[in-house]
């Protein structure tokens, strides 16, 4: 930077160096020759990869590194609160129940499921001559739950719906792979099973882990209705 001063026929002329003392740049600018981060083209930086650690020549995930087999973790679908809810009965059933309109409807063997994004509802009806409590379910029942990959039992309790009282079992599980994205997702179930002259339905509500669908959850089950 350059000051000058007319002082009369006299100019005074004062020179700062923009450095510091010896012209010498401060060193702690200067980078590091091992980078804690990569940075792609896309101005998007991730850390470096972890190694994979060999054990007796199949390789693995080295400790702390996420296992690329768990279920993935994905960011919560809450259904809306203006959500409208239909009655749905299959042909010949001596029961209905309202699900959420639009979502998509499938069959699979003799159930009949309802989509949308990570958030599902399937409905079970068979013949049970003896109605199910506590102990049946979980001798008879979780452990075919159990199977789904990434299981964790909740509990299993007895609740009061209108229809009149269900067993409900509450856990997390993957969800199937998808055949688009070769991905699971985890989880949360709750599964009803209210039971009527010898007619069991079973209804069981999922959503990604950590959605807050109570309340529909809650529309659902009170909803399921005896035609006779």
């Amino acid at each position: 930077m350059v000051f000058v001063r007319h002082a009369g026929s006299v100019a005074v002329v004062a020179i700062a160096a923009a450095v510091g003392v010896g012209g010498c740049a401060d060193s702690s600018s200067t980078p590091s020759s091992t980078p804690s981060s990569i940075t792609s083209a896309a101005g998007v930086s991730t850390p470096p990869s972890a190694s994979t650690v060999t054990v007796n020549g199949a390789a693995t995930v080295p400790p702390g590194a996420p296992n690329p087999n768990a279920p993935e973790q994905v960011t919560p679908g809450d259904i809306p609160d203006n959500q409208v809810f239909v009655p749905y009965a299959p042909p010949g059933a001596v029961f209905e129940v309202s699900v959420p309109q639009g979502w998509a409807r499938t069959a699979d063997g003799a159930a009949t499921v309802f989509t949308d994004k990570f958030n599902a509802v399937r409905i079970d009806a068979r013949p049970r001559p003896v109605a199910p409590d506590v102990a049946s379910v979980r001798a008879q029942e979780v452990p075919a739950l159990a199977t789904a990959p990434a299981f964790s039992l909740g509990d299993v309790t007895v609740v009061d719906r209108k229809a009149g009282k269900a067993v409900l079992v509450t856990y997390t599980a993957g969800s199937p792979i998808d055949p688009v994205t070769g991905k699971s997702v985890l989880t949360a179930v709750e599964r009803y099973a209210f039971w009527r002259a010898g007619q069991e339905v079973v209804l069981t509500l999922s959503s990604a882990k950590g959605a807050d669908n109570v309340d529909p959850w809650r529309t659902i089950t009170d909803s399921l209705r005896w035609r006779v």
